[in-house]
């Protein structure tokens, strides 16, 4: 493991956090393109390219290689990682629009994946890309000791399971309707239903490069600020932006009743809690200097998105 002083810093002054998020899609994309061979029966693997390689951000894919990077390791090593966070968070992604859960026709700008393929084939393919990612990190991570490998695909386990997105959204389906939803179940949700994922991302980034516990700890704590900052953006946007901004439906938390941040702490305060927590998560990087650019940069990006 490189000591985390001897690990050159990008340069501030010409880091560019449009360029770096870019290039980062753009090679994300092309190796989840390859991830994907159609073999019998067809119509699975068609319905996983459908939502796989759909426009989406790549932002946790983003995370998990700065995460690497920032420890001191390369972009190949975290890249398997990095392409199975999208596995699952397409997967959830799928399973989330369902008549059954979130119930929304849109995502990424086009029809859901149960729209084009029917609820059957989209239950199956979130089952197939959460098993497929586990499977494709095993297959193609090279040079990164058992211990480590072991630790990734504990990490992914526990964000997706009943202790994260499934607990979260569990909470979340009991929750709808009620009127005494207060702050504290409402941040449990999201902990786990989006921020569990976001904190695995940059974690398992770190882990492969070799971080020592007391890193992976700060920056888990980091991940989890911006995590919770990140939703409660989204609920926000789901009330302030349009379908053309979101890719999705707006204003689904209301039509169904959702707690969600605004209708329990309004706009206003809303935004202030998220810049709260975004400046509380970059305070976990101030050990780690100019090295952590990419991540303050991230940081800053998910409290001020519009899409």
């Amino acid at each position: 493991m490189t000591p985390l002083d001897a690990i050159e810093a990008p340069s501030t002054a010409q880091w560019n956090l449009s360029e770096y998020l870019n290039s980062r899609r753009e090679l994300i994309d092309r190796e989840l393109e390859r991830a994907l061979t159609p073999q019998y029966p067809e119509k699975i693997f068609e319905s996983m390219q459908y939502s796989l390689l759909s426009a989406g951000k790549r932002l946790r894919s983003a995370l998990c290689i700065a995460g690497c990077e920032l420890i001191g390791g390369s972009q190949d090593i975290a890249l398997p990682t990095a392409c199975a966070l999208e596995m699952l968070h397409t997967a959830t992604l799928i399973h989330d629009d369902l008549p059954a859960m979130d119930d929304d026709d849109y995502r990424r700008g086009k029809p859901s994946n149960h729209k084009v393929f029917g609820e059957a084939i989209a239950v199956l393919t979130g089952d197939a890309l959460l098993s497929y990612a586990l499977e494709f990190i095993l297959l193609h991570t090279k040079d990164v000791p058992a211990d480590r490998l072991l630790r990734v695909l504990q990490t992914l386990i526990h964000a997706v399971g009943v202790a994260g997105l499934v607990g979260g959204q569990v909470v979340d389906i009991e929750s709808e309707g009620r009127e005494d939803i207060g702050l504290t179940t409402l941040e449990f949700i999201h902990s786990r239903k989006t921020a569990s994922l976001i904190v695995a991302a940059v974690i398992t980034g770190a882990v492969l490069a070799g971080a020592e516990e007391d890193t992976v700890e700060r920056l888990s704590r980091y991940a989890e600020k911006v995590g919770l900052a990140f939703q409660i953006v989204d609920d926000v946007l789901d009330v302030t932006a349009t379908q053309q901004e979101l890719g999705k439906t707006p204003h689904k938390d209301e039509m169904a009743r959702k707690a969600s941040f605004p209708r329990l702490l309004g706009i206003d305060e809303s935004m202030r809690r998220a810049h709260e927590l975004i400046g509380e998560a970059k305070q976990e990087l101030a050990p780690f200097g100019d090295r952590a650019v990419p991540l303050l940069a991230m940081a800053d990006y998910i409290a001020t998105r519009t899409s």
